[in-house]
């Protein structure tokens, strides 16, 4: 047996070299070949696999319910088609028109490109019964579809799918807006200043109003301004009844006791509850009078704070005028709302809109008050402010329950002056001598200038005194401004 050698001349590596590559590349070429064999068999497989154009109902009885209005009620869906290869692209027209009508007017969607679905809505597909087939409300209507595919060739081609059939019984809205009014409101019968009532988030056919009632009658109506048609009490006070004529009776809802009421109307079951809420009549206060900042502009009138742990509490503070004030319900300018008006000096009523009563406080002195009004039982209180000093630099030191009280000017209440001698130390200004120091203070901005901290704030800005002495101190809890004349 011969043996070879391992070792090689140049023309023998050649020979062997040259003998490897081709056998390689031939392995390489067999390989491309089957992979390009196989992706026109793919390729051709995907024309084959797209098929007709086709198109499918999600449902062919559809019972329609404004309930579920913004629910799906029917959803179409259809094939690609082909574009025989091309490579062009496809868009796509959906038609609908009443069975037998045979596409004459149909409605037209234009879907456009790779897009494979269209949705409608309960609400969507009642009003193009309504609307575009002239279909009355309850009528179980026969609707037929068919779905046109536009190939962008050259020439441009067209394919259609089968016709499919779907029966849809439709409904009768019931109105989408309602709105309250009558003679419990201050408004009274003025149906062009009738309330809105909000329509519940998730079945726009149910409304609801919050607010004021006081004792009168009320109804509904559908469009502000307009008496009919209206919805009016049924049989009883759990039910409404629709009113179109002038003719027809129009019993109305009573209300015995003034008060704040959430009032539920379902028009489609047509059906009302009532509820008392425990809580105040109204939600804003504001305060008018030659006595208030913005004087008898109502239209601006200055609003009370509303207390967010007691809705029946809401206060004013701040600085009050010589004159006369009392608290409207709005800002109306037209003076026709109710208002809360004096029966003591601590004691208040509501006033009803468009009533002759005229009942207003009266400040004497001007000066800086805290006004609290009580919706629970009426009551008013307003205490006009004190100044008092407090610090190691007063006579009584730190002893708050000692503060000394300022001065309050004759005619303005909002000035105060403090006389006497003073020690090297600081002060501030407390408004009463609470001793759990959790009241306001007015403490120091810079040397001339002020701020009033609010109780319970971790801010403690006080002011110096460097040389013992006598002193006039000036502050302005108007101005927010402070004098200190005498040694500092």
């Amino acid at each position: 047996m011969k043996k070879q050698s391992i070792f090689s001349t140049p023309a023998q590596s050649f020979k062997m070299l040259k003998s490897g590559a081709g056998r390689i590349f031939t392995i390489i070429l067999i390989g491309v070949m089957i992979f390009l064999s196989s992706c026109q068999k793919e390729e051709d497989n995907n024309i084959k696999l797209a098929g007709d154009l086709s198109l499918s109902a999600s449902s062919g009885d559809i019972i329609l319910s404004q309930k579920n209005g913004k629910n799906s009620a029917l959803t179409l869906t259809w094939t690609t088609g082909t574009n025989n290869g091309t490579g062009a692209s496809i868009t796509y027209v959906l038609q609908i028109d009443k069975a037998g009508n045979n596409f004459a007017n149909p409605q037209v969607f234009d879907m456009g490109k790779a897009v494979y679905a269209k949705v409608f809505s309960v609400a969507e597909l009642n009003h193009s019964l309504l609307s575009n087939f002239g279909v009355d409300g309850g009528a179980i209507s026969s609707l037929e579809a068919r779905l046109i595919a536009t190939i962008h060739t050259l020439p441009v081609t067209q394919q259609t799918s089968q016709v499919i059939s779907i029966n849809v019984t439709s409904y009768k809205p019931v109105s989408t807006t309602l709105y309250i009014f009558g003679d419990a409101f201050t408004n009274g019968w003025d149906a062009s200043k009738a309330i809105a009532l909000t329509p519940d988030v998730d079945d726009s056919t149910i409304f609801v109003y919050r607010g004021a009632l006081g004792t009168g009658s009320y109804k509904f109506i559908t469009t502000s301004g307009q008496f009919l048609p209206s919805y009016n009490r049924g049989a009883d006070n759990n039910h409404i009844v629709y009113r179109t004529s002038d003719s027809e009776p129009d019993n109305k809802f009573t209300v015995t006791e003034a008060g704040v009421y959430k009032i539920t109307v379902s028009l489609l079951d047509l059906t009302i509850t009532t509820v008392k809420l425990e809580l105040p009549a109204y939600d804003n206060i504001y305060m008018v009078g030659d006595a208030t900042p913005n004087g008898w502009d109502i239209g601006t009138a200055t609003e009370l704070i509303q207390d967010p742990d007691n809705p029946y509490i809401f206060t004013y503070m701040g600085v009050m005028k010589a004159g006369d004030f009392k608290f409207p319900v709005n800002q109306n300018t037209d003076w026709g709302q109710d208002m809360y008006m004096k029966l003591s000096d601590s004691t208040m009523y509501l006033h009803h809109g468009g009533d002759s009563d005229d009942n207003k406080w009266t400040i004497t002195k001007k000066g800086h008050y805290f006004i609290k009004l009580n919706l629970m039982d009426n009551t008013i209180s307003m205490v006009r402010t004190k100044l008092y000093m407090v610090g190691s630099a007063t006579p009584i030191g730190w002893s708050i329950d000692k503060a000394i009280e300022l001065t309050e000017d004759g005619t303005d209440g909002c000035i105060f002056t403090y006389s006497g001698p003073m020690v090297a130390g600081e002060f501030k200004f407390p408004v009463n001598r609470n001793t759990d120091w959790g009241q306001d203070m007015y403490e120091r901005l810079d040397d001339t200038h002020m701020y009033r901290h609010i109780g319970g704030a971790a801010d403690d800005n006080k002011w110096s005194i460097t040389t013992a002495g006598n002193y006039v101190i000036t502050a302005n809890i108007e101005t927010m401004n402070i004098n200190i004349a005498g040694k500092k």
